[in-house]
Parts: structure tokens; sequence; C-alpha cells
């Protein structure tokens, strides 16, 4: 299993940190892994440093959380993993004061990734919570080429075998011009200035690559 950098795994105890472990590795999966999290987390970790949280116990643990059930063509993966974060939670840290409805929230946002817009939150802290939260999943999308060139292929792998190949490529490019059309890729100004333009040239080069 992969071992969680102390720094990054505050306020979780042994037993849960090793169950959440658990169940990122089944299935194996070649990008929705522990890998990914601990990603998800470094970005976590520069809002942090930067605009800042006003949940940050609740966005860390949704991030934790956020693909723990993950079975390649499920639709809900996503509201699964959400009641796995609120049983956890509620086994483990009966006392710490989280709000557990609000962890289960963001994670079910993440279904409808490139469906929103800014302006579908109100304009307060606990919007800007759910701009970075979600801007933090979809990072990978800005990364450089070499990292998202990898990210790529492993939600092909997951898929094989799953999903129909012609299936698979039809709804893959579909999703990336369907980012491509936004107005914006990315949700909070943090992320926006710092990643939108290299999200989107590596949306069109992969674009081209699988014409």
């Amino acid at each position: 299993m992969t071992e969680v950098p102390p720094a990054l795994a505050t306020g979780l105890p042994d037993a849960q940190r090793e169950a959440l472990e658990a169940a990122y590795d089944s299935p194996p999966r070649a990008y929705h892994n522990f890998g990914h999290v601990l990603e998800v987390l470094r970005h976590y970790e520069a809002v942090a440093a930067g605009p800042g949280w006003r949940q940050p116990d609740e966005v860390r643990l949704a991030v934790l959380y956020h693909d723990a059930i993950y079975q390649p063509g499920r639709g809900d993966n996503e509201a699964r993993s959400a009641v796995f974060a609120v049983e956890q939670i509620g086994r483990w840290m009966p006392d710490a004061g989280i709000d557990a409805a609000r962890v289960a929230e963001l994670i079910e946002l993440t279904a409808r990734h490139g469906t929103f817009s800014p302006g579908d939150f109100d304009d307060d802290s606990a919007a800007d919570d759910v701009r970075h939260f979600l801007d933090c999943d979809m990072a990978i999308l800005g990364a450089e080429p070499a990292a998202f060139d990898a990210y790529d292929r492993g939600i092909a792998s997951e898929y094989r075998g799953h999903v129909p190949a012609w299936l698979f490529r039809l709804n893959r490019r579909r999703f990336i011009k369907g980012l491509l059309q936004r107005e914006r890729i990315y949700l909070s100004e943090f992320f926006h200035k710092r990643l939108e333009q290299k999200a989107r040239a590596n949306l069109r080069r992969l674009l081209t690559q699988k014409r």
C-alpha cells in the first residue's frame, strides 16, 4: 500500500488510513488510485498556502475519499464514495466535529466535472471551497505534457475491458471537446490563472492525436 506522507495525513488514525488505502487498491487502478489522491492533496496544500480553505478538514477528507469507490463504466461511483466517506468518518472520527454531509456533497459534485461554470455557486467563501476543490481534482489537465499523457493512458487502461473501445473513444472525444468549448475549464481564479492555458494546450493536442 502507498504510504501517506504524515504532513498530508494529519488527523487520520492509522486504521482509518489503512482502510482508505485498501479501498483504493480494489480494484487495482491505473489512474484513480492513491497516487492520484496524493497529487490532488498537493494542490490542496497549494490552495491552503494561497487563498485558503473555509472548511479545510472537510475538503481534505473529500479529497481523500472522492474516488474511494471506483469501477469504470459505472455512473454511481461518486455517490458510493460519498456514502463510504460518511461511514468511515462516523466510525473513526465521531468526535472530530467533521461536517460529514459537507464532505459527501463535495464528493458528489465531482460526478459533474466539466459541466459547471464559476457562477453556478454563490459568491462567498464556502463557494470558493467548492471551486477550489473541483479545480484541484482537474489540475491534472494543466500538468506538464508527459504527466498529462500518463493520465490519459491511465484512463484508457482503466476502461479497457469494461467499455467497448469505440464507445470509450467516442465518449472521450466528446468530453475533451466539451471542455474546450467552455469559456473556462477552471472555476477559480487561482487555478484559471495558473493552469488554464496549459490545460487547453494539452487537450487540443490530445484531440488531434485521437482523430
